[in-house]
């Protein structure tokens, strides 16, 4: 008679718990149908699984990509010489090697994790037709002239005036491709289809979106739009633009924005441009269309649709000018402060705070105790606005801003931008930067859920894993934990998060948590970045240093001292012989007051390699202008977590 095999005591838990069998106090026998089970066992392993991942509800990685990248559908883009399609942009970005506009084989060391194609919304289309001589443009002048110099093989020449003309009010209205005409249409239905067919689901996600190009006089205000849709609802519209029937005043956007919801149910938000060639212009106190103070209205509008601000590009670094912090000696990193987007109008100093996103985020809380609404409440990331369709911004594999720049042994000395009151030479482009987004999914819907949300931030291009939680109970001990999400979500919030209600005698503490890049450099150090508004409603910042690589000691003025270095400029090389390959710890803000308003956000800064400039150097055998920097310290912002006194959280 062949023998009945009892059923394991895992087995009997299994069919306990699929059956819901109850259970008796515990001490008690729990018979069943196949086996027995001791009841505070079962008990145990009803309220918390085995595995550790089981119903976790919370962001477990990073998804890295770019969220403002032009294409030859830009009129701009294209007179500077670009070919290629949003489709192409696509490819590339999932990894496919493909030849730029310059002829050249390029590929991404690894694919990105999603892309937002944003041509520019006025004169979306206007490109092509210039290009293929259309006897509409060609009638006009101007039209004729551009189209001329093209031929001529001076596109950068014509891309300039593109953009002075467009800047200044100037652009021959009879040539512009407006919404509405078969034009625009057809461009804007290329871009959509062109999403649609990339996005996949899991592996890639493809978001539709355009720039709304925002630029009178010069002084950039442009915003990415991003919806979270897909053509059945984004085609139901065409982009909002500047030029009629459009408007150059965000708070015209916004109704866009509004009435895009209304009209299908759908969702979108926009990303702030960079803001340093505004000249003072993107984070106002006084707006610079009403020329009246900020007001509620325009406050909570901007903090509807604008959660996120773009902290770094290849136009410059946006965290904050050496000027408006003069105590951080990380301060001055690929600045762009000459003067606005056409250099139609230099810089003066009383701009530059309403450009940088740490003075934006000060000044936020001034105008919330003001007007009850902080406008510049604002997550940070990153993206290219490359004007070439190419996210390359690898130092060693930088491909410029626009395909006049594309990697030649004169793009670096050759003038990017020149006119008869400045000059930006090719060498202060900057390869930066990338989009982080913490969401449970490779999908529209979660990517663009957590961008509302804010928990991002923003890299200079490297995919180091940037984790940073928010709390009153985070511990020493805290900081040995190998996954910090699973007690940062526990015991604070996130990145983009707020506290309120501290509690009696508590000051905030925050986890901080940084994995260098798999294939990037080591790690120099974190640091909390801190703004406050005192009760004489001054404000302040300071810097902390709060885990560093090494056995580094501060110094008597309190400075962590500098990492070294091991680059080798002549080789472009570098070795990771220091810092570290991750760096996590818990820090307490033993100067806070509870009655003051504050933000805090992480910045991880990485040991010196080499920049573009020396790897341009080594492989075309140059010598670079002896003001160009051949080093860098990559780096990465996360959002800020924001508290709020009790009284009015």
């Amino acid at each position: 008679m062949p023998r009945t095999k009892r059923p394991s005591v895992w087995a009997s838990l299994g069919l306990v718990l699929a059956l819901g069998v109850g259970v008796s106090a515990a001490g008690e026998t729990v018979v069943t149908d196949t086996g027995t089970l001791d009841a505070s066992t079962a008990l145990a392993f009803r309220k918390a699984p085995y595995s550790p991942y089981a119903e976790r509800d919370f962001p477990a990685q990073p998804f890295f990509g770019d969220t403002h990248l032009h294409t030859g559908m830009s009129m701009d883009a294209g007179a500077f010489g670009c070919i290629l399609t949003p489709r192409d942009a696509y490819r590339f970005a999932r990894g496919e090697e493909i030849s730029a506009s310059s002829g050249q084989r390029v590929r991404l060391a690894r694919s990105l994790d999603f892309l937002v194609v944003a041509d520019h919304s006025d004169n979306m289309g206007f490109f092509p037709d210039l290009a293929a001589g259309k006897p509409e443009v060609l009638a006009d002048p101007t039209g004729r002239k551009w189209y001329d110099l093209m031929q001529a093989g001076q596109g950068a020449q014509a891309a300039i005036e593109i953009i002075m003309a467009f800047s200044q009010g100037t652009f021959p209205k009879s040539i512009m491709s407006l919404p509405g005409t078969p034009s625009y249409r057809s461009a804007w239905q290329d871009t959509i289809d062109a999403a649609e067919e990339s996005n996949d689901p899991g592996r890639f996600t493809a978001f539709i979106g355009y720039e709304w190009t925002s630029n009178t006089g010069g002084n950039n205000l442009h915003r990415n739009v991003i919806f979270r849709d897909g053509a059945d609802r984004a085609s139901r519209v065409e982009p909002f633009t500047v030029y009629p029937p459009g408007s150059d005043d965000p708070r015209e956007l916004w109704k866009w924005m509004e009435a895009y919801e209304e009209k299908t149910g759908g969702d979108v938000l926009a990303i702030a441009h960079n803001g340093n060639l505004s000249n003072g212009r993107m984070f106002p106190m006084i707006e610079s269309f009403t020329k009246k103070p900020v007001d509620r209205e325009y406050a909570e509008a901007r903090a509807k649709w604008e959660r996120l601000y773009e902290a770094t590009q290849i136009k410059g670094d946006g965290e904050t000018h050496p000027l408006l912090s003069p105590n951080d000696e990380f301060a001055s990193f690929e600045r762009w402060d000459k003067g606005n987007l056409d250099l139609s109008e230099l810089k003066t100093p009383e701009m530059l705070p309403y450009e940088y996103a740490r003075s934006a985020l000060k000044t936020g809380l001034a105008l919330e105790q003001k007007l009850g609404t902080n406008p510049y409440k604002l997550g940070l990331v990153g993206s290219t606005d490359a004007h070439n369709g190419l996210a390359a911004v690898e130092e060693d594999n930088f491909f410029g801003k626009t395909s006049s720049s594309e990697p030649s042994p004169v793009r670096a000395t050759h003038p990017f931008i020149e006119t008869d009151r400045a000059t930006i030479m090719g060498w202060e482009q900057t390869s930066s930067g990338y989009a982080a987004v913490w969401a449970t999914e490779n999908t529209r819907e979660a990517l663009f859920e957590a961008m509302e949300r804010r928990e991002t931030y923003a890299t200079t291009g490297p995919r180091m894993v940037v984790r940073f939680f928010g709390g009153w109970d985070f511990a020493p001990e805290d900081a040995q934990a190998r996954n910090p999400g699973v007690v940062g979500y526990r015991k604070g919030v996130p990145m983009g998060g707020d506290l309120t209600a501290a509690p009696d005698g508590k000051a905030p503490t925050f986890l901080v948590a940084a994995l260098k890049d798999p294939i990037g450099a080591n790690l120099d150090r974190y640091q909390i970045v801190k703004g406050w508004l005192d009760d004489a409603g001054e404000l302040h910042e300071q810097v902390y240093d709060v885990v560093w690589s090494g056995d580094r000691k501060r110094g008597e003025d309190g400075e962590v001292p500098a990492v070294g270095s091991t680059v080798d400029v002549a080789k472009a090389t570098y070795t990771n012989a220091i810092g570290a390959s991750e760096l996590i710890a818990v820090w307490t803000d033993l100067d806070f007051d509870p009655s003051q308003r504050a933000f805090y956000y992480g910045r991880v800064i990485e040991i010196p390699t080499p920049r573009w400039t020396a790897y341009d150097a080594k492989y075309f055998d140059v010598r670079m202008p002896p003001e160009a920097p051949m080093t860098t310290q990559e780096r990465a912002y996360t959002s800020p977590i924001w508290y709020t006194p009790a009284q009015e959280g």
